[in-house]
């Protein structure tokens, strides 16, 4: 979208990818992040044992202080999207994006290298699909 607004401004297809990297951040991405800190991290903790707790503790902290973070990389880069699924006239800034892209490309990094295999060695199977079914719930699935 960056290389395509300057040569064809907030048009239509402006607009709609505009409206869905936005709606996506907005819903998918801050449901992710929920989910993490109302319902995985707290059963990690509550898991922990020995050596993994100073590890989890630490992880759990970056984690968390990345999602505020993203959050205020997203912001500015939100505000520009609202005005592109508008029609207005704006650009997104190439480092703003960068910035964001790097920023939660590792952190995905992170969450696969080292939060997930923690959580399938420390969570109980039926722990996970507990946390499962709130994670649907979240979005509006049927908790049951």
């Amino acid at each position: 979208m960056a290389a395509h607004l300057p040569a064809h401004g907030s048009d239509a297809a402006a607009q709609t990818a505009a409206t869905s990297v936005r709606r996506y951040f907005d819903t998918a991405a801050a449901h992710h992040h929920e989910d993490e800190e109302e319902d995985l991290f707290p059963a990690l903790i509550d898991s922990m044992a020995g050596s993994d707790a100073v590890c989890l503790h630490a992880l759990v902290d970056g984690l968390m202080a990345d999602h505020r973070h993203l959050a205020g990389l997203w912001e500015p880069l939100r505000e520009t999207l609202s005005e592109i699924a508008a029609g207005r006239p704006a650009q997104l800034p190439a480092q703003q994006v960068q910035a964001f892209t790097d920023a939660y490309n590792a952190h995905i990094r992170r969450e696969e290298d080292e939060l997930l295999p923690m959580a399938a060695r420390l969570i109980p199977d039926d722990a996970l699909a507990a946390i499962g079914q709130a994670m649907k719930a979240r979005r509006g699935g049927e908790a049951g």
